[in-house]
């Protein structure tokens, strides 16, 4: 139990800490130095929106996404229905650094194309009711960097 509370404590000094708000120094000697900066995102898609949302991703998101610099490197749903599975979409993304996701992020939300095609798909309202966002380092020993 005290492993599993201190794992719980070290995640979240990441997320919060200074180091994941300027990635620079990593808070423990197993964050591999030459890791790219990952984004885990979470998206729980507004009531019977899920399958619009999806659409987005596929028709436009995704290519903003590349346009913008960003590595796509998988997208899930939850297997289970009480998880989420008819409505939470996950997915990661990987950036070169911090900085650099910080203004892959500005420029996709400045794009004509991302504030077209968000605007028509939520003609009839919002696609996503919350999203969540953990910004991630790979470990010495983890086979992604």
């Amino acid at each position: 139990m005290k492993t599993f509370l201190t794992s719980i404590l070290f995640v979240t000094s990441i997320i919060s800490g200074p180091a994941a708000e300027t990635n620079t120094t990593p808070l423990s000697p197993s964050v591999a130095k030459d890791s790219r900066c990952f984004e885990m995102r979470t998206y729980h898609a507004a009531p019977g929106k899920f399958e619009a949302m999806h659409a987005r991703f596929r028709d436009h998101t995704c290519a903003l996404f590349k346009k913008h610099g960003m590595e796509l490197v998988g997208f899930w749903v939850p297997t289970d229905k009480d998880k989420g599975a008819d409505s939470t979409l996950i997915y990661l993304l990987a950036h070169k650094s911090r900085d650099e996701a910080k203004k892959s992020w500005a420029a996709f939300g400045n794009d004509p194309e991302w504030i077209k095609a968000k605007a028509e798909s939520e003609a009839n309202g919002k696609l996503v009711d919350k999203a969540e966002s953990v910004f991630l380092s790979a470990t010495n020993y983890s086979p992604l960097k």
